[in-house]
């Protein structure tokens, strides 16, 4: 099968896209429900789209006040990158999303974008959405809590680029994801833009001009990770085209945790296969790799021995608190797991049993759900039918194609 493009790429591909101010094509986007909520996002503030198959033609020759509030939906990465693009602008954005988003903190940006000199408020409780902000920024420096999301630190970036003068941003605290800055940096750069790392902080040239007349967003190792979980848990055989090895990616880790579980994995140029064996548990540090936490647990769940998951404390913060909820959903399929203030602890049984699963609305708790399903002796029913939409629209295919039996009842 082939890897679905990448959420985050997508994101900020769309972002940098509006902001050279030139007919910008994004080639194979991710259009899911969190990148359409970008799109909508960009499009409340000028941007103008036309779509073929090939993707997305991107245009924006000035940004407007937005007619009404912007409803980021179910999408972190939505909230965090416009936020930091609303910092720019003369007028009053105001930013809101779905139950599960305004329960997600926003503080962090928010007090750093005010250091910079937004005028930003919330409207409801403090440091979470919805809120406001007005620009322009202008002052030199900031300051921001890393370790609870490297989204903030991704908008600060994009944002300090267009600012009128340089900012030194200051991070506070262990970086958190530390990849997904990363690619933000390399695509800052492919965009023409300059940034320079330093121990503990980032420099950015402000009004930088981006240049940029297309795009394309690579294949997707976060989404990649749940067949190529499926073949080694099974005893199976998936081999995943349009995968990097040289991507920053941070879940790219998925094919050295595959590894360590004892699964037979063969990397090639620009694919990986993962054959399933006798699977041993293992130790992993998930703190730069939250979206394999769940997937992660599902393997360790029908390892033999233990597994330790750590190093997670800002999974509490995603679109459920997955410590919680993977935990819940494996204890009631017969696994042995125990929470953990940062992961869980667990130790493998033969084979799990069907249940009632409820995602607490989590994409990535549903697709884990239904690949932990395919070990399970009895039916897995998952309260969820469509939540695989926010990041990978075509889950439900791609496990059918790969002979999964998988039926969605209304």
């Amino acid at each position: 099968m082939t890897a679905p493009p990448s959420k985050s790429y997508t994101h900020r591909a769309m972002v940098l896209g509006a902001l050279t101010r030139s007919q910008f094509h994004l080639s194979s986007p991710l259009l899911s429900e969190d990148t359409k909520a970008t799109l909508d996002a960009l499009y409340a503030l000028g941007t103008e789209f036309t779509s073929n198959a090939k993707g997305v033609m991107i245009h924006c020759e000035e940004f407007r006040r937005a007619p009404g509030t912007i409803d980021a939906r179910n999408s972190g990465t939505t909230m965090r990158l416009i936020a930091g693009l609303s910092s720019l602008l003369p007028f009053r954005t105001t930013l809101t999303g779905d139950q599960s988003l305004i329960r997600r903190p926003m503080s962090p940006l928010i007090d750093a974008l005010t250091q910079l000199g937004a005028k930003c408020e919330y409207l409801g409780r403090r440091g979470l959405p919805p809120v406001t902000i007005q620009g322009p920024i202008t002052k030199p420096r900031c300051e921001v809590a890393a370790d609870v999301s490297s989204q903030f630190i991704s908008s600060l970036l994009i944002a300090c680029s267009q600012k009128e003068g340089d900012t030194s941003i200051r991070l506070m605290g262990e970086t958190r994801s530390r990849p997904y800055v990363d690619i933000t940096i390399q695509m800052l750069k492919d965009f023409g833009a300059e940034v320079e790392e330093k121990a503990d902080s980032l420099s950015v040239r402000g009004a930088q001009k981006l240049r940029r007349d297309s795009y394309t967003v690579p294949g997707d190792y976060s989404s990649a990770s749940f067949p190529l979980a499926a073949a080694a848990i099974t005893g199976g055989e998936v081999t995943v085209r349009n995968l990097d090895m040289d991507s920053p990616q941070g879940d790219r880790a998925m094919v050295d945790h595959l590894s360590a579980f004892g699964a037979s994995v063969t990397v090639f140029r620009d694919s990986v296969k993962v054959v399933g064996g006798n699977l041993e548990g293992t130790e992993i540090d998930v703190r730069h790799t939250p979206d394999l936490f769940p997937i992660l647990a599902v393997i360790g769940a029908v390892s033999k021995g233990r597994t330790v998951l750590k190093g997670g404390e800002h999974l509490r913060d995603k679109e459920s608190n997955r410590i919680v909820t993977t935990t819940a959903f494996l204890r009631s399929m017969g696994a042995k797991v125990t929470p953990t203030s940062d992961g869980c602890e667990i130790d493998g049984v033969e084979r799990l049993h069907g249940a009632a699963v409820d995602t607490a609305g989590d994409h990535r708790i549903l697709m884990a759900a239904a690949v932990a399903g395919l070990v399970a002796s009895s039916e897995v029913r998952i309260e969820d039918n469509d939540s695989f939409n926010v990041s990978y629209p075509g889950f439900l295919r791609d496990m059918h194609q790969l002979g999964c039996r998988m039926e969605v009842r209304k």
